[in-house]
């Protein structure tokens, strides 16, 4: 049997998802991430009033950009930044879609 648990947070997977397309639906990230969307919408809530995030509302649609220079909250990666986390986790083709 696989093991349940994972190297990375809920928060990273939905940074991820983000990353990846700023402009997909909650329902699509609680789809990829495997969790409720009320759980995609404390995380954004988190993310964007933490600074990582800022969401741009475009109709009855959002637009999420990243606050690139963010550093991580935990002492142990407190030197890290949410760019450093992305390239990471992203392809170098997604980086560069990003810019970063």
């Amino acid at each position: 049997m696989l093991s349940q648990w994972t190297f990375l947070s809920n928060h990273a997977h939905v940074l991820v998802c983000l990353a990846r397309d700023p402009d997909i639906r909650s329902r699509q990230v609680a789809e990829l991430v495997k969790i409720t969307e009320r759980q995609v919408f404390k995380i954004l809530a988190d993310l964007e009033s933490s600074g990582v995030i800022i969401r741009i509302r475009e109709g009855r649609r959002n637009h999420y950009e990243f606050q690139f220079d963010h550093k991580l909250h935990h002492p142990l990666e407190e030197d890290k930044t949410i760019r450093d986390l992305l390239r990471m986790l992203l392809s170098s083709e997604e980086c560069q879609a990003l810019g970063i």
